[in-house]
């Protein structure tokens, strides 16, 4: 196994970028997916790094799916490559990639407030 350094963290998410999975990634920067774990919990810097990782990843799934479908010869498989790389675009990256929910609302009622002592508070205190 590697020591943990700079340049572990800079494999990691350089191979994250690229399309791989965590597991890949850490295998290539020589770490087990448990240590790369621990660091992110304790290191903001690296978890930072990894954060902008994952959205290159993102962009890059998105990238894969014109390839796939431009060059694909069998339709069932392009597809089911399309949709996982559709599906885990949105998980990493929401905003850009994730479902769109329209909610339109339109509510009638009446408001009321009422204030009162904090909860856990006590008059006498």
């Amino acid at each position: 196994m590697a020591k943990w350094s700079k340049s572990v963290e800079s494999t990691i998410c350089r191979a994250l970028a690229a399309g791989d999975s965590l597991v890949a990634a850490a295998k290539k920067a020589g770490v087990s997916k448990p240590t790369v774990c621990r660091h992110l919990q304790k290191n903001k810097e690296f978890r930072d790094q990894y954060a902008r990782a994952r959205e290159e990843q993102a962009e890059h799934y998105a990238d894969e799916i014109i390839t796939i479908s431009d060059t694909a010869e069998d339709a069932n498989l392009a597809r089911l490559r399309i949709d996982a790389r559709k599906w885990y675009a949105s998980k990493l990256k929401p905003k850009k990639y994730g479902d769109k929910i329209d909610v339109d609302a339109n509510i009638q009622g009446e408001i009321k407030i009422v204030i009162g002592k904090p909860h856990g508070c006590n008059s006498g205190d």
